[in-house]
């Protein structure tokens, strides 16, 4: 990381650009016990050279040399990021997540608000991570590339990323969920889709002293009739407790018969027989559509200190996660990833995390002096200011989006790809099917 990068850190947040500093590093390799000698590309330098080249779209290793000011080659600077324990890196994540995040949110109360969801990332084609993560299916081996789950948490306000959890693709969402509980302090509050909403995960939140506001799960049978009847075909299976408005109630929602498949069987039993849950519903509406009808499933059951016009909003505002993993994935470039090793594919998903806090870090501080939002704040005005070491003082120069509330798009591509055939063979067959076709078109 150049010289202009670390005064640009500094002038964000002297936490962060401390967390990053060359004794930083090396105080951090030691706790993780890494000994190295001193050489051209020791922890430091290496460290710097791979954040720098996960802000420049994760460039081509070969590519690396030209911006660090020494002479290696693409070979030894991949030796040296192999060096490092994945441990290091997982630690320079903590530090510059704890400096970086706020100490509250934009609740009065002082909760935070973390939206929380699940996507996935590509990576190189080998029989190691093809073993680990797996494959989409309907593609023969050797024809598609290994894909992992991610479960990330990002900060409501700011977009900051918390955690982040990979495991392999056909992995439910709510098993991972505990890491990103771990990360959080009571009171803290959550806010993802309907796979998150369960009964199990609910309890879960309240044993941990945490919050939840999820969109209630399709197949969930919800009636806001006062006393109504509960159990039986046809009728909700919850207990209707008490009323708090029109169309937002309590309800006991009572322990499944059956085991969740991603929980084991010692966590099943550790859940309440039942638990107080609040239910609401909400309408949407814009023109030319439809009107589109939303119920919540909540652990904040007090609608004096939220409304549900205010938890409405709340989750109305669930989107930014899907905004925030399109910048990290497609912006930044974390779709595909290039390690060919199960350590190196964490290790560049560590890499992405701290890369991808510094930048919201700048849009952060871009929005204060701006006096915005900071979710109004360019991500890619502030990747580059970060990625070319601009200068400080221009951060209150970062360019600042309109407004658009209720901005909606279709998730559509109009540039087509090329129009070539999908592999349905191994590069090796397609080659001796070509050399075969060659040699009977000379005979």
């Amino acid at each position: 990381m150049s010289f202009s990068i670390s005064n640009a850190l500094a002038r964000i947040k002297q936490d962060v650009a401390a967390a990053l500093a060359p004794e930083a590093i090396r105080a951090a390799s030691r706790q993780v016990g890494h000994a190295w000698r001193e050489r051209r590309l020791d922890p430091v330098t290496t460290v710097h050279l791979f954040l720098q080249q996960v802000l420049h779209g994760n460039a081509a290793c070969a590519h690396v040399r030209h911006w660090a000011g020494k002479t290696f080659t693409a070979e030894a600077y991949c030796q040296a990021r192999a060096r490092l324990p994945l441990a290091l890196f997982e630690r320079l994540l903590v530090s510059t997540r704890d400096a970086l995040l706020p100490r509250d949110d934009v609740r009065e109360e002082g909760r935070r608000t973390w939206l929380v969801d699940g996507t996935g990332f590509s990576m190189s084609d080998v029989p190691e991570l093809r073993e680990l993560f797996g494959q989409p299916g309907g593609q023969a081996e050797g024809c598609g590339f290994p894909v992992a789950h991610l479960l990330a948490a990002f900060c409501h306000r700011t977009g900051m990323l918390l955690e982040a959890a990979v495991a392999p693709l056909r992995t439910h969402d709510l098993a991972d969920v505990g890491r990103l509980h771990a990360c959080m302090r009571p009171g803290d509050v959550l806010v993802a889709d309907r796979a998150f909403c369960s009964f199990a995960h609910l309890a879960i939140l309240l044993a941990a002293g945490l919050h939840g506001v999820f969109r209630m799960h399709q197949r969930t049978r919800v009636d806001f009739r006062a006393r109504r009847p509960h159990g039986g075909k046809g009728r909700p299976s919850s207990r209707w407790l008490k009323r708090l408005g029109r169309e937002d109630q309590l309800v006991v929602a009572f322990k499944p018969k059956e085991r969740p498949s991603w929980m084991t069987d010692e966590e099943y039993e550790a859940l309440p027989e039942s638990i107080t849950v609040r239910e609401l519903r909400y309408r949407t509406s814009r023109p030319g559509f439809r009107t589109q009808v939303v119920t919540l499933a909540t652990t904040l059951l007090d609608a004096d200190d939220d409304p549900g016009d205010a938890l409405a909003e709340l989750y109305g505002s669930r989107w930014r996660a899907e905004t925030n993993l399109r910048h990290l994935k497609q912006t930044m470039g974390m779709d595909v990833l290039r390690c060919r090793t199960l350590e190196g594919v964490l290790k560049e998903v560590m890499v992405y995390a701290i890369a991808y806090n510094l930048v919201c870090a700048a849009a952060a501080e871009s929005a204060r002096r701006q006096d915005v939002e900071p979710s109004r704040i360019s991500f890619i005005d502030a990747l580059r200011w970060i990625a070319e070491g601009a200068d400080p003082a221009t951060l209150d120069r970062l360019l600042v989006l309109p407004h658009r509330p209720g901005r909606y798009e279709p998730r559509v591509r109009k540039r087509r790809p090329k129009q070539f055939p999908l592999m349905q063979k191994t590069r090796k067959q397609l080659k001796e099917d070509l050399m075969k076709r060659s040699k009977e078109g000379l005979t």
